[in-house]
């Protein structure tokens, strides 16, 4: 059942943030931002940090979580089930929408069977040797390639190969990273592109395009955390008939993962005019300054009725969501 802004004013609203995943540091800065923001419109808002709070008793205090989370642990559906198992509501996406997003690999095998593009890859198995893994590199997708990690996001522990020395090095390096689950997916060259998507008065709505181009290697974390590192445009410059591709997929990956409330599509949109598919994220960042409030702002949302918008998104959802 939709709730309206008269509800919200009533609600004790718990900003989840932070968690002990690689992510924590923009986790805590979405929690920031998001608290301020609902705390600034008046609402009973207060921020709880699962690696320090005690999360069994949070629906004694709290009669919504709004999810600012990030990494593994918030965003592949754990904590989606424990909120779940507790009967409180909470913001986004269910348990199964969640995993499908958070686990590259599942999600761009799911993008292959519904014939949308994403980057060839593999995965780095630890099982196999690294000159094996160099070996399925190079007679499957060639060089250069992009390393990431299966289940992470916010460009950490990612990077561009150039030729094998330089992957030998970034495997052997991910073999001891705090990220589990590495792959190594065909690397396409163009502008990094963004579709952001909310849930609006119960309708899904599709936020303008955010195009980025970095003046580093690569849209790494340092570029997406310092404005000086990059040129972005919001609405995209690219042409009407890409950026409403761009949207049309997006709506797809949204009905194909079976996504709640909010969700961002990331593209790369090559020089040939390639349209390609490269993750989705259940739980964008929610900093003031992020793609997902940028494109709200350009679509006529402001921040702060952005973060309205999000909290509503936990009483919209289907008595069922698996």
């Amino acid at each position: 059942m939709a709730t309206t802004l008269t509800d919200l004013t009533s609600l004790r609203i718990g900003v989840l943030c932070g968690g002990d995943s690689p992510e924590r540091a923009g986790s805590l800065a979405s929690g920031e931002h998001a608290h301020r923001a609902l705390r600034g419109v008046g609402l009973n808002a207060e921020t709880f940090d699962p690696a320090s709070s005690r999360m069994e008793s949070l629906g004694e205090l709290v009669d919504v979580a709004l999810l600012a989370l990030h990494g593994p642990g918030g965003e592949d559906g754990k904590i989606q089930g424990s909120l779940e198992t507790a009967g409180i509501p909470y913001t986004g996406s269910g348990v199964l929408a969640s995993a499908l997003g958070m686990h590259k690999p599942t999600f761009k095998g799911l993008l292959t069977q519904e014939r949308i593009d994403t980057p060839r890859w593999v995965m780095v198995d630890p099982k196999i040797s690294v000159e094996s893994t160099l070996s399925m590199v190079r007679h499957t997708l060639g060089f250069p390639v992009f390393v990431k990690p299966a289940s992470g996001g916010g460009s950490l522990a990612a990077g561009i190969a150039q030729h094998e020395h330089a992957l030998r090095a970034m495997v052997e390096a991910a073999q001891a990273d705090q990220y589990a689950e590495f792959m190594v997916e065909e690397y396409v060259q163009g502008i990094a592109c963004t579709v952001g998507l909310v849930e609006v008065e119960g309708r899904v709505r599709t936020l303008p395009v955010h195009d980025v181009e970095p003046k580093g290697e690569f849209y790494d974390y340092a570029s997406k955390h310092d404005l000086s590192l990059r040129t972005e445009h919001c609405p995209s410059i690219l042409p009407d008939p890409t950026t409403d591709s761009m949207k049309y997929l997006a709506n797809r990956v949204f009905r194909m993962i079976g996504a709640h409330g909010v969700l961002r599509v990331d593209f790369m949109v090559a020089a040939s005019g390639r349209i390609t598919v490269l993750e989705c994220n259940t739980l964008p960042g929610l900093s003031e300054l992020g793609n997902l409030a940028t494109m709200a702002k350009a679509g006529g949302i402001p921040y702060p009725t952005l973060m309205q918008h999000v909290v509503r998104t936990a009483f919209t959802k289907p008595s069922y969501v698996p």
